[in-house]
């Protein structure tokens, strides 16, 4: 452990701790942000009516939207002057959502990252080879800061030139690879295809994958090849970044770490708050952050809150499954489809490559197309019947999505590569204005 005093606080303790500092971050954004007195003002609400958890569902949603609306500065508790890194994600509406962070800030977020590694078993003994990209997007930075706080070697690789990737894996003797899932998988093929031998060539025994949804599949298939254990990372940009939560060496759940971020569900359609242990929309309140403390921030991401205790002896809340992002949600036919049940069924059929597209478009009624790429070995055999290996794909996703999907079985090598984040989705559908 990092800061096992933190960490291994006993439940007790943690939200004790929660609802002092929930008092204080309430206090603090009310008087430091006016959006926040604003909205506590409109619905006749103080500061003094916030004294613990239980008052948590009076106090405003805030969501992605406040972010861009108030852009690029309006959400700042402090003066321009005292902020000293700005992140950002990207603008789907043209506006970025603008992150900025003081030096406490900074250093309270290394301080989660290393913990982060800890928790997955990294030590200052570890080669970290940091594939996520560096600039705007927080995971490069995040990564690289929390691994140099933790006392490990980092390689700042970034994203990009698979070949070179490869290269310093084997000659650095990298043990711990940080990067998005699908380029892992991407790393896996590419090194398969160059003729390197995993067991023999490389030297990695950890994973930190993030950014993106993957499934157990894809996990399995990643361990297998490498011999190591892949740990999911989840954060968001708004939150920091990556470092929110991360499995531990037991890998039954993400740890949120609770002496900083305080995470309830509410119903993701009617946004009434729900009974611990129900599968819901995550929301977190900041506890800490000085430049742009956060209230009742909604993720958009559905999963179930556990506080039971974990065998790895930290007591703070896990996500037990992270079922999918509500915006990455597609509804197709009126059926609700999540990218990451279309991997798992796909990851489970061993004649099929590690790409694949789901593509959304409407005629009269809405069509599901999923296109993936045959195993390099399965399509050259000259006994490889596509008829009846599509046939087959399509009725394991029926019975997973309860819709009929059309299965496009494509040759190796077919579906452009990413060095990031993968796109999965392609939703052709005219958007209503």
């Amino acid at each position: 452990m990092f800061e096992p005093e933190i960490e291994t606080l006993s439940t007790d303790s943690l939200r004790a701790l929660q609802e002092e500092r929930l008092v204080r971050a309430v206090a603090y954004a009310y008087e430091h942000v006016p959006m926040y007195r604003r909205r506590f003002d409109e619905v006749g609400l103080t500061p003094a009516d916030i004294r613990g958890v239980a008052d948590l569902p009076k106090i405003p949603f805030t969501v992605k939207d406040d972010l861009r609306d108030h852009y690029p500065y309006g959400i700042l508790a402090v003066p321009r002057e005292d902020i000293i890194r700005f992140h950002a994600s990207s603008g789907t509406t043209g506006k970025r959502t603008v992150v900025g962070y003081t030096r406490r800030d900074l250093d309270t977020w290394n301080r989660l990252m290393a913990r982060t590694y800890a928790a997955a078993g990294v030590t200052r003994g570890d080669i970290v080879q940091n594939i996520y990209g560096y600039g705007l997007f927080t995971g490069g930075l995040g990564f690289h800061y929390g691994a140099e706080t933790l006392g490990a070697t980092v390689i700042p690789t970034s994203t990009g030139n698979t070949l070179m990737q490869l290269q310093m894996m084997k000659d650095m003797g990298s043990t711990v690879l940080a990067c998005t899932p699908s380029y892992a998988v991407f790393l896996v093929e590419a090194a398969l295809k160059e003729g390197y031998e995993p067991r023999r060539d490389f030297r990695i025994r950890r994973g930190m994958h993030g950014a993106e949804p993957w499934s157990e599949e894809a996990r399995a298939k990643l361990q297998d090849f490498f011999g190591m254990r892949a740990h999911d990372v989840y954060g968001l940009s708004e939150l920091y970044g990556p470092g929110v939560a991360v499995e531990c060496e037991e890998q039954n759940g993400l740890h949120i770490w609770g002496d900083e971020f305080l995470v309830e569900t509410v119903d993701p359609e009617t946004a009434e708050p729900l009974a611990p242990g129900t599968r819901g929309e995550m929301v977190f309140t900041m506890l800490t952050r000085e430049a742009m403390p956060l209230l009742r921030y909604r993720t958009r991401d559905v999963a179930t809150i556990t506080w039971a205790p974990c065998r790895c002896g930290r007591n703070h809340p896990r996500i037990l499954r992270i079922t999918g992002r509500n915006d990455d949600m597609l509804i197709v036919g009126g059926v609700n489809v999540f990218p990451s049940q279309i991997e798992e069924v796909l990851m489970s059929i061993p004649e099929l490559g590690d790409q694949y597209q789901i593509v959304v478009d409407r005629d009269i009624l809405d069509r599901l197309t999923v296109r993936v790429e045959v195993e390099p070995t399965v399509h050259a055999s000259p006994d490889f019947d596509p008829a009846a290996l599509s046939e087959r794909v399509a009725e394991r996703l029926t019975g997973t999505l309860s819709i009929r999907a059309r299965v496009e079985l494509l040759a190796p090598e077919t579906i452009e590569r990413s060095l990031g984040k993968a796109r999965r989705v392609i939703d052709l559908r005219e958007r209503p204005s």
